[in-house]
């Protein structure tokens, strides 16, 4: 451990692929080139306060939020099942939850697409069941079906790995003091666990908000995220300044999101709430 040469492999991996692009975007964020060379500017990030963009990042923030509470809903009662000593499949069920994230993120949301289209299986076994047929590609509830079936494996891992840390006999204590099931999980369970939910919440918050193939591909192109927005910065208008700031403020809200995070991830962080 003393030999702190063997870091040095890392260190250049670091600063060639992380300090370097992290650099050059925020120097392209208060930059602008002019025909005497570069000069500071602030109009990147003054430009962002046009209603157009701000509502890109409204809209983005309310579909991610959206998701995320899906999520949580969807994934606590999961990992608590997984963290349940008296369930004898939870390596099947593990192995089901992990397995989707082995195939490919754009694959994944391609098989969406052929599910949820007009004449997909969805529709084509509705129909056998003289159901009416759904009509969500290209809409905003397909595009939060997207986000919550990628991300919510990021949600229930980490509060599934906070639930089966628990110790069992602080559980069998409070109810030794009269507690039902109610108030055990709500004072006892739930303030253990937030830790694991903040970072579920972080984990699929950020991702969601900044994404930009699922709302493409699902939402059809008709309504436009920040992920987009900076994606069509870059590749398509080519500002790169306007794009480089909007990826500064992107990582000033996943900065804030971190801290909250390391503040409940303290150990016994989330019963000083209770």
């Amino acid at each position: 451990m003393k030999q702190r040469w063997l870091a040095a492999p890392y260190l250049i991996w670091m600063i060639i692929f992380i300090v370097v692009p992290m650099f050059l975007v925020l120097f392209y964020s208060v930059a602008e080139q002019t025909g005497e060379g570069w000069r500071l500017t602030g109009d990147h990030f003054r430009r962002f306060v046009d209603p157009i963009y701000i509502n890109v990042l409204i809209r983005s923030i309310v579909l991610a939020l959206v998701s995320t509470l899906i999520c949580l809903l969807l994934g606590y009662p999961m990992a608590a099942i997984l963290a349940s000593r008296e369930y004898s499949r939870k390596k099947i069920m593990y192995m089901l939850i992990v397995l989707p994230m082995w195939m490919n993120f754009l694959l994944r949301t391609y098989a969406w697409m052929t599910l949820l289209e007009r004449n997909g299986v969805i529709n084509s076994f509705l129909s056998l069941l003289r159901l009416p047929a759904l009509d969500i590609l290209y809409t905003n509830q397909a595009v939060i079906l997207g986000m919550v079936y990628n991300f919510l494996p990021f949600m229930i891992l980490p509060i599934y790995s906070v639930l089966s840390k628990i110790d069992e006999s602080v559980i069998e204590a409070a109810q030794d003091l009269g507690g039902n099931n109610v108030t055990v999980f709500r004072r006892v369970v739930f303030p253990l666990s937030l830790p694991g939910v903040v970072s579920g919440i972080t984990m699929v918050f950020m991702p969601a908000v900044t994404t930009f193939v699922i709302s493409r591909l699902l939402g059809g192109g008709q309504f436009m995220l920040i992920g987009n927005l900076i994606e069509q910065q870059f590749l398509s208008s080519w500002d790169w300044g306007f794009g480089s700031a909007l990826s500064v403020i992107m990582m000033l809200l996943i900065l804030a999101s971190m801290g909250i995070m390391s503040k409940y991830e303290q150990d016994g962080g989330g019963g000083a709430l209770w």
